[in-house]
């Protein structure tokens, strides 16, 4: 068993179930050439050309599925916010995975609730991270959603209280409520109640966070962390 200080090899870590949703082979090609030789712990379990393949089989998230790879853009089309909808709240982890770099489209996309937001330009490292990050529904901040996230300047901002603060940046920093309350000598419960009013006080803003990633994208825009408190 690995100890505190021990490396995990890839053998002691469980597998990664992926799916891919894009219009182009080459892309489903190269994606699953990647990640064979990047990380044979990620598998695929199913690869679709339209997400209404996917749709139709999996309406719900599954046990069988734990990541969805995700073209933003079908046959050329305008980017398909409702169907990044309908996967988010279906409960399916979704890392977009787009050549689209617009601001307001990555932002769009964090919103309607994705974990993270890659441009198949940033290559092979970025996605092999971002699929291991969702895993385990945890962001993963490539570089233009990073740059986006710096450009968007809103304007209305919560009154967070600085333990909610507080109780932000260890959840950023940790993969569960558990590890924070005990980083802050505080209960789950607790740590669940300051989320749960951070939530409720950028809800009554006009600014809803129902995902952690969402959450994240705000607490970057309203510099409660920066990129470097992330690493």
């Amino acid at each position: 068993m690995a100890t505190e200080n021990s490396p995990i090899t890839s053998r002691e870590r469980p597998c990664i179930n992926a799916v891919i949703i894009d219009d182009h082979d080459v892309v489903h090609a190269g994606v699953h050439a990647w990640c064979l030789e990047a990380d044979p712990r990620i598998r695929f379990v199913g690869s679709y050309l339209h997400p209404v393949e996917f749709t139709d089989r999996y309406s719900m998230a599954s046990c069988e599925v734990d990541v969805v790879i995700f073209d933003l853009q079908i046959d050329g089309n305008r980017p398909a916010f409702d169907i990044l909808q309908q996967l988010c709240a279906a409960g399916h982890r979704v890392v977009v995975y787009s050549h689209i770099t617009a601001d307001e489209v990555i932002l769009q996309c964090l919103e309607l609730g994705a974990i993270t937001y890659l441009v198949k330009s940033e290559g092979r490292a970025h996605l092999i991270e971002a699929i291991q990050a969702a895993s385990s529904n945890t962001p993963h901040m490539g570089p233009r959603m990073a740059q986006a996230l710096l450009n968007d300047k809103a304007s209305t901002r919560p009154n967070l209280s600085e333990r909610e603060k507080e109780v932000l940046v260890a959840w950023f920093q940790t993969e569960s409520k558990e590890l924070v309350g005990k980083r802050l000598f505080i209960a789950p419960s607790t740590v669940r109640t300051h989320l749960q009013r951070a939530r409720a006080k950028y809800a009554a803003v006009g600014r809803p966070a129902p995902t952690k990633s969402a959450l994240l994208a705000r607490a970057i825009q309203d510099g409660i962390l920066g990129l470097s408190d992330l690493v």
